[in-house]
């Protein structure tokens, strides 16, 4: 037995509610919470995401409400993702840049209606090319990569001219970030700020998203590890993200979430940047799957994922469980 037994004991400090809250080391709040959302073309619509049970694709005029409602609560950001139909996906994405587009189109509103309310946008292609990929492709199904950076930089741009505070490029094309900030600040986009996926992996965790935003379709059994990266690779992360820092990115996302926390505390010690990290669709699912088979008690175990997210060293986490804690908080 250790010899400072019985003067040290550990459970002195967990003997009632009012001292473990006192010397608790990590706290949650609505402060670290950013909602992704699913945006439909056209009014008064919504609809079941069938692999995310509990979760909706909604036109704008049907999201508005919702994001009040939240936002009132204290929610300081959402992340847009838009639902194209495949009349509007090409070989050369040119509908990524529409300045009438949806995502445009959904930015205006939204930030007229709430100012104060921080709207993210994707700087991506896979929504809006016939392949499914995040980038333009070669008759063998190459990701062009210098291509598609000339492709995702009219996109922030037209995102930014359209009220984005935030771009978020996903793509993982290399440098997209410095192409980015250049044309932003070309077109006095100084204050829009630039959140890159920096480290994100090619997860099997994205399937219920890619059915969320129907690009799976276009997919099919096409893979984008060339462009992702490896799931079994750490080193690497710190690389892509000094990279993406130099190029002027203001944070960065690592991505999926709780299987990669170990890269979170790592780029953590390692860059004074903000660090987000997203809490993915088929992390979403496997949770909602779970409680739905009363397997385990929902409330708990979803907040108990958050204050890992915030030991690991996220400053925020992207997560469709958002609008559920904020009421879980609330109650609280």
């Amino acid at each position: 037995m250790n010899k400072s037994y019985p003067n040290t004991r550990m459970r002195r400090n967990r003997s009632s509610n009012f001292i473990r809250n006192l010397i608790r080391e990590t706290s949650f709040s609505v402060d670290d919470l950013i909602y992704p959302i699913f945006v439909l073309p056209g009014k008064n619509k919504e609809e079941n995401i069938d692999s995310m049970p509990g979760k909706k694709r909604y036109s704008v005029d049907k999201l508005l409400p919702i994001l009040e409602k939240l936002h009132n609560k204290g929610l300081n950001a959402v992340a847009i993702f838009p639902v194209i139909g495949n009349t509007k996906k090409s070989e050369n994405a040119k509908e990524a840049f529409n300045p009438k587009g949806l995502v445009q189109s959904a930015v205006k509103i939204i930030k007229k209606e709430y100012p104060d309310l921080g709207l993210i946008t994707d700087i991506a292609l896979d929504p809006y090319t016939l392949s499914g990929h995040d980038g333009l492709v070669d008759k063998n199904g190459h990701v062009l990569n210098d291509q598609t950076v000339n492709v995702l930089k009219k996109q922030a741009l037209s995102h930014a001219e359209a009220g984005a505070d935030i771009v978020a490029p996903s793509d993982m094309m290399d440098g997209r970030v410095l192409a980015i900030r250049n044309i932003l600040e070309q077109n006095k986009f100084h204050d829009t700020k630039i959140l890159s996926y920096a480290a994100k992996y090619a997860s099997n965790l994205y399937g219920p998203f890619r059915n969320a935003v129907e690009s799976s379709s276009n997919l099919k059994e096409s893979s984008k590890e060339t462009y992702q990266m490896d799931f079994a690779n750490s080193t690497e992360a710190s690389l892509e993200i000094n990279l993406d820092i130099n190029e002027g990115a203001d944070m960065v996302i690592i991505k999926p979430g709780l299987p990669y926390l170990d890269i979170v505390s790592k780029i953590k010690n390692k860059f004074s940047i903000p660090i987000f990290s997203y809490h993915v669709s088929g992390e979403y699912s496997m949770i909602k799957c779970a409680a739905l088979k009363n397997y385990i008690d929902e409330k708990s175990s979803v907040l108990e994922v958050m204050h890992c997210f915030k030991r690991a060293g996220c400053n925020a986490v992207l997560t469709y469980y958002t609008p559920e804690i904020i009421k879980w908080l609330d109650e609280k």
